[in-house]
């Protein structure tokens, strides 16, 4: 990360961004709500990161059997609840039934205490209309969860503070497809490869994303750098990085100029921002 400093001041004027985007870089994203504090994918862990001041969550989404779509991470209940089963597989009143709390620890598996407090795997439509000014990056983990998902955006009016990224370009395709223009998505797998063969000759092609938003690195490959961050910003593509907990890192990243930071760490980032200067928006 020793190449030039790009900066936020070069990202192309000439494109209005997305109302999610609209408030002022360096953003501070809370990944999964974070899970320092409270199990990933709560309402604990969402409401400890908005107590804290975020203003920008991160989470996934899966749909049930009978239709309801949860903020959940993984296509089973298995790793982190008291259940067993495939979400695809259950009915909404199932799932709600697993306790979200039971396996988190603070202390390497000595207490757990969430553990029979009632936790709960949410809903996507609680999440967004428990805290209104929050906006919301989500992740569609399964094709299947895009229409649906598409569905309770557009009923709740949601689109100005919603925002999608996914492992899957076919599915970001199909969000702004169903959304007719209004969904904010980055960018997938595929379409983050060209850009960074883009990037390389100094030219990013937009694809039809807001943003991009990638990991530090691809194995061995770093993603992120400055040449990278230049290039998004002539664009006019705001640059997010995931899933960043260690401090050097975060500082290495605010130093290129990057405009998101999302981490699991929510205290942590705040702290780094405040120490800097650049509140940024959490």
């Amino acid at each position: 990360m020793a190449e030039g400093r790009p900066g936020r001041a070069t990202i192309a004027r000439a494109i209005d961004p997305h109302p999610f985007l609209d408030l002022p870089a360096p953003i501070a994203i809370a990944h999964r709500g974070g899970s320092e504090q409270a199990p990933e994918n709560t309402l604990e862990a969402f409401g400890d990161a908005v107590a804290l001041g975020y203003r920008y969550l991160e989470t996934d989404a899966h749909v049930t059997r009978d239709g309801a779509v949860v903020a959940f991470h993984d296509p089973s209940l298995d790793r982190v609840t008291d259940r067993r089963g495939a979400i695809a597989a259950l009915s909404i009143a199932e799932v709600e039934t697993a306790d979200a709390g039971h396996v988190f620890t603070l202390d390497g598996g000595r207490s757990f205490p969430f553990r029979g407090r009632g936790v709960r795997i949410p809903r996507l439509e609680e999440l967004l209309v428990r805290w209104p000014d929050v906006r919301v990056n989500i992740d569609p983990k399964a094709d299947e969860c895009v229409e649906p998902l598409v569905a309770l955006i557009d009923r709740l009016g949601a689109w100005n503070r919603v925002g999608f990224g996914a492992f899957s370009d076919r599915r970001l395709r199909r969000v702004r497809a169903l959304s007719g223009g209004r969904a904010c998505t980055s960018m997938g797998p595929r379409a983050v490869a060209v850009a960074r063969v883009g990037a390389i000759r100094g030219r990013m092609p937009r694809q039809g994303a807001d943003c991009v938003q990638v990991p530090l690195r691809s194995g061995p490959l770093p993603i992120v750098t400055a040449r990278f961050v230049g290039a998004a910003h002539r664009a006019g593509l705001p640059v997010h990085v995931w899933t960043v907990n260690d401090e050097s890192a975060m500082q290495d990243l605010l130093d290129l100029g990057v405009d998101g930071i999302m981490t699991d760490r929510p205290r942590l980032l705040r702290d780094v921002l405040a120490a800097r200067g650049q509140t940024g928006r959490r």
